[in-house]
């Protein structure tokens, strides 16, 4: 992750472990991808010019749903731009329910 990405990749990949215990971990098409064995993918992370892209495969199950649409009804998403505060509590409370339902499996 280049730049200020890489400060923000570590910040969720910490928040991701302490919220998840035993996730799993892969990279794809270059974004991180994470899990829970036997449940599939439910977190992707992917770097944009601008923002990351965090993508829950089963979002529109979170409550509340990430803000961000996608073509998949399932997917939603959120950005993270560099002026934006990390909202931890937040993030975590997304994190925490997406492990909790079956993922994208490859």
């Amino acid at each position: 992750m280049p730049e200020w990405k890489r400060d923000v990749g570590r910040q969720l990949d910490a928040l991701i472990e302490r919220t998840v215990p035993n996730v799993r971990k892969a990279v794809k098409w270059n974004s991180p991808l994470y899990g829970v064995e036997g449940n599939g993918w439910f977190l992707g992370i992917h770097c944009f010019s601008k923002y990351i892209k965090l993508a829950f495969f089963n979002g529109a199950l979170l409550d509340p749903e990430p803000p961000v649409g996608s073509k998949d009804p399932n997917t939603r998403y959120f950005h993270i731009h560099e002026d934006d505060p990390f909202d931890e509590a937040r993030l975590a409370h997304w994190i925490a329910q997406a492990a909790k339902h079956p993922g994208w499996i490859q």
